[in-house]
């Protein structure tokens, strides 16, 4: 993921809860990158190779859950269209 869309997306990204207990969780960029990786090839989320290094696949599909359920998607569509209508490539 290139550093110009990560810098669109990490500001709309959920905070975690703090006090969080367990071990530290992945960092959201690389779980963004796990999400888009299992979306664009199709594999399963438990199918995930673990030396691809984005960690487990499960964790991925809970913050995929949990992102999607606080509208962090929803958001990121606005975000973009709204770059696309000021810059007048929507017809």
């Amino acid at each position: 993921m290139s550093d110009e869309l990560w810098s669109r997306v990490e500001p709309l990204l959920s905070v975690r809860p703090v006090g969080r207990t367990g071990p530290k969780p992945l960092p959201d960029r690389q779980v963004l990158q796990c999400i888009l990786f299992v979306l664009e090839t199709g594999i399963g989320w438990e199918d995930l190779p673990q030396e691809l290094g984005f960690g487990s696949g499960m964790t991925c599909w809970r913050r995929l859950r949990d992102w999607q359920e606080t509208g962090v998607f929803d958001r990121l569509h606005e975000v973009l269209l709204a770059e696309l209508n000021a810059a007048a490539v929507i017809d």
